[in-house]
């Protein structure tokens, strides 16, 4: 049965990971992995979710099954806390919980071609590594988008619009990263993100949304914007949604699907499509997770404990930044050090070739070939050595 099968190529950045890992030098930096770090190394539980958890605990009675579409209480606060408060569109919202960020994004990747599978999806170069396998498997077409300009280290926004706005046709899905864009750290501004809705409105254009880092740029509310300025202003949104690093509920394995329809009418039938794809995919979706995160939300003290530590791992990616800027600028690593400074979230692309990357991996220094790197993975001690191995390399 399985003659006809070939080994498949290992994940790029699962493989980087076992290499680091091997790596037996003390004083190595690994900056591959896209988990958030402590100056220690460690990736903890958040106190928050230590709290929640053992309330839970106590009061769990039964493990029975949810639903198709998950944790009710879940999806309504998050819906909330994303959208706001009481946000007119309310009754036009269709939820449901994803394994994952990458499980809400394949909901609203199977609603798509359910829905439109004559729509072709544009996708940013460059973009998360999994969008582009998950939207082929489902057998949309694509088309990308110039975004990150590797000479300058930022966002290409006039050939981004340009692109668009000539080869995107009325009832096309434009992928965008709501904010900490990975793996270029490059996010588009708040007047940016106004003249990218007014096109979609203009040509009919439905936004895709893929919401990873919310709180980790400038801070939650700001880093909302995108998302809430499309939602505001469009008729159809889709946007998948991860709770695995603003919560650190990594292999917990919670997200949800967020879809806006013209009318509550629609919301209800794209609804009854959610719970379809859900039991055609995973049939239910874990519970532990979501329920911790809706005892969070739901629960006054732990929501701002949670907001605080949220603001203190935002606040310490932006000192390591400054740090990393500060350390680079000067002659030859001035681009770079503009870049990291004004880049935001966990990653940043650091504009090196595959040559330059490769040797500071015989420094024991550790990213990916397309030279992104998790600023979260450093630390202040290891940031001057990090900094001088990339001015030797340029």
């Amino acid at each position: 049965m399985f003659d006809t099968l070939t080994q498949c190529e290992p994940d790029a950045i699962i493989a980087l990971m076992q290499v680091a890992k091997a790596d037996t030098n003390p004083n190595k930096i690994d900056l591959g992995v896209g988990v958030y770090k402590t100056d220690d190394g460690a990736t903890p539980i958040m106190r928050a979710v230590k709290q929640a958890e053992a309330l839970y605990h106590h009061e769990e009675i039964t493990k029975s099954y949810v639903s198709t579409s998950g944790n009710m209480e879940f999806r309504r606060l998050m819906t909330d806390l994303i959208l706001g408060d009481n946000h007119p569109a309310g009754d036009r919202i269709a939820t449901a919980q994803g394994v994952g960020g990458s499980g809400a994004l394949r909901l609203c990747v199977e609603v798509i071609k359910a829905a439109s599978p004559q729509a072709t999806v544009w996708v940013s170069t460059p973009t998360w590594a999994n969008h582009i396998p998950m939207l082929e498997s489902v057998g949309l077409g694509l088309a990308s988008y110039p975004y990150y300009n590797k000479e300058t280290l930022s966002v290409d926004f006039d050939a981004m619009m340009d692109t668009v706005s000539t080869g995107a046709r009325s009832g096309d899905v434009i992928l965008l990263h709501g904010c900490c864009h990975n793996p270029s750290g490059a996010d588009l501004t708040h007047e940016q993100w106004d003249t990218v809705t007014d096109l979609m409105a203009d040509r009919g254009l439905v936004p895709f949304i893929d919401l990873a880092y919310a709180g980790l740029g400038h801070g939650l509310e700001t880093d909302l914007y995108g998302l809430r300025k499309v939602v505001a202003t469009l008729p159809n949104v889709l946007s998948g949604i991860s709770c695995s690093k603003n919560f650190a509920v990594y292999k917990e394995r919670v997200g949800m699907a967020l879809i806006l329809a013209e009318t509550p009418e629609q919301a209800d039938i794209v609804q009854s499509e959610l719970g379809l794809v859900q039991r055609r995919l995973v049939s239910m979706p874990p519970d532990h997770g979501a329920a911790l995160v809706a005892r969070i939300l739901g629960d006054r003290d732990l929501r701002q404990m949670w907001a605080d530590e949220l603001d203190e791992m935002q606040t310490r990616i932006s000192d390591l930044r400054v740090t990393l800027s500060e350390a680079l600028n000067v002659q030859g690593g001035e681009v770079i050090a503009r870049a990291v400074r004004e880049q935001n979230g966990m990653f940043s692309m650091l504009g090196l070739s595959k040559d330059q990357v490769r040797a500071l991996r015989k420094k024991s220094i550790y990213m990916t070939d397309s030279a992104r790197i998790n600023i979260a993975g450093a630390n202040l001690k290891t940031i001057p050595q990090f900094a001088d191995a990339i001015l030797e390399v340029l």
